[in-house]
């Protein structure tokens, strides 16, 4: 196998694709990042200076340079269909930032379209390869939790005032479900990657701090296909930047949150136990995954399929918090959106 770098191209520039250039350049020379673009002129030009890369003029010019291998897209959600396929047909592979699209139908055809072009789609989740949710993860795989029963999870953050007014981030229309699509469906990978597959949604929201027209926190209450249950709050209106995930098992519980780490308890004891684990570089890894997958090694952990699971869950929530009724997966799935 060649030893030549996967020769990249930023789409989209904002903060989150100055994070992913930054996690490039920790890939040990797997990615190179040859271009970028976005339609701001001044954007396109900083990005380029900061990371020694070529501003394009047009995405087009990106599509038809044969030295570039693949795309980073961040752009908005709602273009994700329409800058993905076309790169996809211009023989281009893909590292898509969550969610897949807004919509199951636009899921289900980025996925398809990149399959039939050949093209490899990974889709940014990276939550779910944090050591502690790794380490949960093996154990429970084990059976050391024995029948996992229950989880509670919270994500939160500050974002007001990040974004300027009518930001695509605060309208209902650039971020169907606010905060449970944008940040939330993190932790509904995690939990779906430690429970398994959601059946059953039920969803409650409210937009109390933000600007805009969209909810600012929300629950999702979710029935796993195995029974189990878990719940998961999610908010752009807290104080602080804020994460927990408790996992309960018949016979082991485990509890992680931001800032004591991981500890987990073992049935019938009565003092629970500290897990030291470093703190690994999870953008890094999934980069180098998805080169190593365009080089023909492997394959993305996530790709449009896990990742149209996971929106069709808060897909269901946003329904259920509209409709006030609980909401299958299934029926999700089964329509169009």
């Amino acid at each position: 196998m060649s030893s030549k770098p996967v020769r990249i191209a930023s789409l989209g520039i904002g903060w989150w694709s100055d994070v992913l250039a930054d996690a490039v350049q920790r890939t040990g020379g797997k990615l190179e990042l040859a271009a970028c673009f976005t339609r701001s002129e001044d954007k396109r030009a900083a990005f380029a200076e900061k990371y020694n890369c070529r501003a394009a003029a047009s995405f087009e010019e990106i599509l038809a340079d044969d030295d570039i291998d693949g795309i980073i897209n961040t752009t908005p959600n709602h273009a994700h269909l329409e800058t993905t396929a076309a790169a996809a047909r211009a023989g281009k592979h893909i590292f898509l930032d969550k969610p897949i699209a807004n919509r199951i139908d636009e899921a289900r055809e980025i996925t398809q379209i990149c399959r039939d072009a050949g093209v490899v789609l990974a889709v940014g989740y990276q939550r779910r390869r944090e050591n502690h949710f790794r380490w949960i993860h093996e154990r429970i795989s084990n059976g050391d939790f024995g029948t996992t029963v229950q989880a509670e999870a919270n994500i939160s953050r500050d974002r007001l005032g990040k974004f300027e007014a009518g930001h695509w981030r605060y309208t209902a229309a650039g971020m169907p479900g606010g905060v449970m699509l944008q940040i939330g469906l993190h932790y509904v990978d995690v939990l779906m990657m430690l429970f398994g597959p959601v059946k059953l949604v039920s969803g409650m929201a409210s937009q109390l701090v933000l600007p805009g027209d969209n909810p600012d926190v929300g629950s999702l209450l979710m029935r796993h296909q195995s029974g189990a249950i878990s719940t998961l709050s999610t908010s752009y209106a807290s104080a602080s930047e804020y994460y927990v995930m408790n996992i309960y098992g018949k016979e082991m519980s485990a509890y992680y949150n931001l800032f004591d780490g991981l500890r987990f308890l073992r049935r019938g004891e009565a003092r629970q136990e500290t897990v030291a684990l470093d703190k690994n570089d999870t953008l890094a890894d999934e980069l180098t995954e998805w080169a190593a997958a365009i080089s023909g090694n492997g394959v993305p952990e996530v790709g449009g399929e896990g990742a149209t699971e996971s929106l069709a869950v808060v897909k269901a929530g946003i329904l259920s918090v509209k409709q006030g009724r609980h909401v299958e997966v299934a029926e999700i799935l089964a329509g169009d959106d």
